[in-house]
């Protein structure tokens, strides 16, 4: 155990269980502000506690919490009735109440600790800790109001929680069935009050709005589901609160706030660049691979091309039998398409452990391959490929009237994303064609030719689509 480390020490367990509420409640009621994207209304009420702390301190000559936080919790209340109020009875947009309201009441307090530093004499000290936060301040009796509201808002939020996913995720429809929207509101901004009105103690008027909606961000990466949401933020929040109080505890004269925040941050971070599904990380090992099939499916199509420029009335004539792949080289391959050789042959390698693409020899007993050829699976789906993108121009053409000369990017584009049911219901609504708007012919399902009514006597383009 490190020597630093005294786990016997009361204060540490002390300052650990307060951080850990505080941050587990806020992050409970930072994931509606957060979802409900309200992020800068919980920034305005942390800032606009601070004159109600002041005069709560003016009237009642004490430092003590009892005294302060009902100040603290008016004094928000009052804030967010007033960015409510400008942006109903104004034209002052939300975003523009909630900073205007955020300067005032700041500014407000502010001016207030400034003359009750001149004013009151020792009385005031330690009465600038809701500035930045002071958890090695925190007594067991302020533990006790921390478990109380912590607990209190937890209940809360269980029982309203159907109201409040509807509150977050759909308020048109909340109103629409007739939903006690406005109590709901309010419900909802007293719980951010208190979970504010306890968290300015830990890190300050200035970085509670991190603490709000910072373990939130950071959980939405990992889940869907808005209860999981709750639970991972609520830990998500009591990790980054731990952690920022032992490194304070562990290093002097290290503030215990800013460092839950930087933990938070960390944490959030994290979520960004390895959360399985939305992380940054998994977004590239996704798109890597969507680059690598998409490589992998021009290839196909490259030899589906080149079969059907070497024998064009297998496409273009129903029932004239399956087309061949020709062998092609390295080289060919790329004077056909623009492909990156090194991809290219990753592509081909893999093609090959597939069963789509087989090496041929120049002799039998030759050392290196003379080229590549397609077999019949790999040549059907060349051929899929290139039906679809002929499908998709023909449908750009005749029902968005798009000119035939500028179809061909889109269809390279969505002819990777088409699935079979998609494709049957295009054929369908395209009523069966023969051939896409440059005369080419549209390869049957089976990647033989082409079945359907003749809708032009254009000549072929092997080289479209």
């Amino acid at each position: 155990m490190p020597q630093w480390l005294h786990l016997d020490d009361p204060n540490l367990w002390l300052v650990l269980a307060g951080t850990v509420l505080v941050g587990a409640a806020s992050a409970l009621v930072g994931v509606f502000a957060f979802l409900r994207r309200r992020a800068l209304v919980g920034d305005a009420v942390a800032h606009s506690v601070l004159p109600g702390i002041a005069l709560a301190f003016v009237v009642g000559q004490s430092r003590s919490l009892a005294v302060l936080l009902p100040g603290a919790f008016i004094s928000g209340l009052l804030a967010l009735w007033s960015i409510d109020a400008i942006a109903r009875n104004s034209r002052i947009k939300p975003d523009a109440a909630t900073g205007l309201v955020l300067s005032v009441f700041f500014g407000t307090g502010i001016l207030l600790m400034t003359w009750i530093q001149r004013s009151q004499g020792a009385a005031q000290a330690g009465l600038d800790r809701f500035l930045f936060g002071q958890a090695a301040g925190i007594l067991p009796t302020d533990l006790y109001l921390f478990a109380a509201v912590a607990a209190f808002l937890a209940v809360c939020i269980a029982i309203a929680l159907k109201e409040f996913r509807l509150l977050s995720f759909d308020p048109e429809f909340a109103r629409a069935i007739g939903m006690p929207f406005r109590s709901l509101e309010g419900l909802l901004a007293v719980l951010t009050v208190l979970a504010v009105v306890i968290g300015v103690q830990t890190v300050g008027v200035v970085l509670m709005a991190a603490l709000l909606i910072t373990p939130a961000a950071a959980a939405r990466f990992w889940t869907d589901r808005l209860g999981t949401m709750l639970l991972l933020a609520a830990g998500i929040a009591a990790m980054g609160s731990m952690a920022g109080s032992m490194v304070s505890y562990a290093v002097p004269r290290q503030p215990t706030g800013p460092w839950i925040i930087v933990a938070l941050s960390a944490l959030a971070l994290a979520s960004m660049a390895f959360a399985p599904r939305r992380g940054w990380l998994a977004q590239r090992i996704r798109l890597a691979a969507y680059r690598r099939k998409i490589a992998r499916e021009n290839v196909l199509k490259a030899f589906w091309h080149a079969a059907e420029e070497q024998r064009p009335e297998v496409a273009s004539v129903p029932g004239a039998g399956h087309p061949t792949s020709p062998v092609l080289s390295e080289a060919q391959l790329l004077e056909r398409r623009a492909f990156v050789p090194r991809s290219l042959r990753r592509s081909m390698r893999k093609l090959a452990r597939q069963g789509l693409l087989q090496a041929v020899q120049a002799q039998p007993d030759a050392v290196s391959a003379a080229g590549w050829q397609a077999t019949p699976e790999g040549l059907r789906a060349g051929a899929r490929l290139a039906r679809i993108h002929r499908l998709w121009e023909l449908y750009l053409t005749e029902k968005l009237r798009i000119a035939p000369d500028h179809v061909h990017d889109d269809a390279e584009a969505i002819e990777h994303l088409i699935t079979p049911e998609l494709e049957a219901e295009l054929e369908a609504v395209l009523d069966h064609p023969e051939r896409d708007p440059h005369g080419s012919a549209i390869p049957r399902p089976n990647g033989t030719g082409s079945r359907g009514k003749d809708r032009t006597e254009k000549p072929i383009n092997p080289k479209a689509g």
